[in-house]
């Protein structure tokens, strides 16, 4: 059998898909239909490295890639586009927004090759629609995670200047958008929800200008608290007590132990 490389992964694809000894799963396939697949294995792959799992992260990084071989095979079939034609767009497009490194451009700082990373991208965008103007927030994928989304809208913005100047301001909007919640807490339902929206968008700005992902920073939020409620679970299984006999001090006296546990 031929060695690992990507033409033999182009080949077991191309197998998989073949209409007469094909799998009856992988023939039915659509671009559509494996959407959810490859969003899994994207988070699969951030899972292994935050968990430093390098052993996981080697087989979900080919996993990943299998995904793009398999839209590949797809666009082939219909005519599209094949591996090597995204291959060759992917090569173009580095080189291109990369003239600091592969042209003469000198940029000064990291600022510097940031800001000509966004131009290059509000000149794709105007190419793709035919040179007429749009809108700056345009195409920001609609399946993104909304922390990411809000990102990228901000972000997006503030390339053209509508931002704030410096993050203190956006650190009081931030607690002008808590006095508005607080405002709508005890009245209707939609006017409450519009407010905790504001109130998100407002914190994913703070994050931004702290230089912060929001979406990594909150997953890692997401396993620091996991990681302490385990703890809690521990001390209601040692107590011999399940969790309904246990009163809110008593499970906020273990969340305590936990952290002065976690703190030493």
């Amino acid at each position: 059998m031929a060695k690992p490389s990507m033409e033999k992964l182009r080949w077991i694809m191309q197998a998989l898909r073949d209409p007469v000894t094909g799998c009856p799963w992988d023939i039915k396939q659509t671009f559509a239909s494996i959407i959810p697949h490859t969003i899994e294995e994207a988070y699969e792959v951030a899972d292994a490295i935050e968990q430093e799992d390098f052993t996981e992260l080697e087989k979900e990084l080919g996993d990943l890639l299998f995904q793009v071989v398999f839209y590949s095979q797809l666009g082939s079939e219909e005519k599209r586009f094949d591996f090597d034609s995204v291959v060759a767009a992917i090569c173009e497009k580095l080189i291109r927004r990369h003239p600091h490194v592969f042209a003469s451009s000198d940029f000064a700082s990291d600022a510097a090759i940031k800001a000509n990373w966004e131009n290059e991208k509000v000149k794709e965008r105007q190419h793709k629609n035919n040179d007429q103007a749009l809108s700056i927030l345009a195409d920001i994928p609609r399946n993104l995670p909304a922390l990411s989304q809000a990102a990228k809208i901000q972000k997006r913005c503030a390339h053209v200047g509508f931002d704030w100047d410096n993050i203190d301001d956006v650190f009081a909007k931030v607690a002008e958008e808590v006095q508005e919640v607080k405002e709508e807490l005890h009245t209707n339902d939609t006017a409450l929800a519009e407010e905790l929206g504001d109130l998100m968008f407002a914190v994913v700005n703070l994050c931004r200008h702290a230089k912060q992902d929001p979406e990594v920073i909150l997953r890692q939020a997401n396993q620091k608290f996991t990681k302490r409620f385990h703890g809690v679970e521990q001390r209601v299984t040692n107590s011999e007590k399940n969790f309904e006999q246990h009163s809110l001090d008593e499970l906020e006296a273990y969340w305590q132990q936990v952290k002065i546990v976690e703190k030493s």
